[in-house]
């Protein structure tokens, strides 16, 4: 499994930072993978609670395992979709996401579905990815591609991470959902892919994207396309990990 945990630690730092937890909060965390930030946010809000939600089981076996191990009593997951899952209605007191809400398939009906868990006034907290154009972790993957293949742009039309990647789209869908005074901000950080190369090819193999890339080739041609991306992952390795650039929103908004 992909660790997307050391991928984002610089944003997780942002994002922290935003989200100003404070004892007695009970935090609802869409789309929160192996539940690093409703971990940390669990522990932060004690004695209240945190709620990690997210549609992948081997994710979120991970998620409860950790919890376990940490002793955390107070944090809980669940498998589903946030777009149509019956939360308790104006339960939370502080809404979060890491990356976690470019899938939905009615982003507006999802959003919504999440205010009506959010207690009125309660915040909304997102980091979403920007353009395609500005991830040097996407273009630099892609252009190991074989110019016009079709998997350049197929790429799967239910697993695209720059849905929200227009503000003022992130701002029309939070307004329609009920949403008020909805901030959006631009954040730049790098992302991690491994401490040394050799390392980092074996975490990109398992990407969606990389597996895409290589789905359709001959053998000879995936094997230039995968030498292309380990030349890639070699020339941004700093002697202190794989780095690659990268940029992001952090969207507030609150629930009316």
């Amino acid at each position: 499994m992909f660790d997307y945990d050391s991928e984002l630690a610089r944003y997780h730092k942002r994002l922290w930072k935003a989200l100003d937890i404070r004892p007695g909060d009970h935090v609802l965390d869409i789309g929160c993978g192996t539940g690093q930030t409703t971990r940390d946010a669990a522990r932060a809000a004690s004695p209240g609670t945190a709620l990690g939600i997210d549609v992948s089981g081997p994710m979120l076996a991970r998620a409860r395992q950790q919890a376990e191990t940490g002793g955390l009593r107070n944090v809980s997951f669940v498998q589903a979709d946030a777009l149509a899952h019956a939360f308790p209605p104006e339960h939370f007191s502080l809404g979060v996401s890491r990356f976690g809400t470019m899938f939905f398939s009615d982003p507006i009906a999802a959003f919504a579905n999440i205010g009506r868990a959010l207690r009125p006034g309660a915040r909304f907290v997102q980091l979403v990815w920007q353009a395609a154009d500005r991830q040097e972790w996407h273009t630099a993957i892609r252009a190991a591609l074989p110019r016009g293949h079709a998997s350049s742009t197929s790429a799967g039309a239910a697993v695209d991470p720059f849905t929200l990647a227009d503000p003022d789209v992130v701002v029309g869908h939070l307004t329609a959902a009920g949403f008020t005074a909805v901030d959006v901000v631009d954040v730049r950080e790098p992302v991690y892919y491994g401490p040394d190369a050799d390392r980092a090819r074996a975490a990109v193999l398992q990407l969606w994207m990389t597996k895409e890339l290589v789905t359709d080739l001959d053998p000879a041609s995936a094997k230039r396309a995968l030498e292309r991306l380990y030349a890639t992952l070699d020339a941004h390795d700093t002697g202190n990990g794989v780095w690659f650039d990268s940029r992001a929103w952090l969207v507030n908004a609150r629930r009316r």
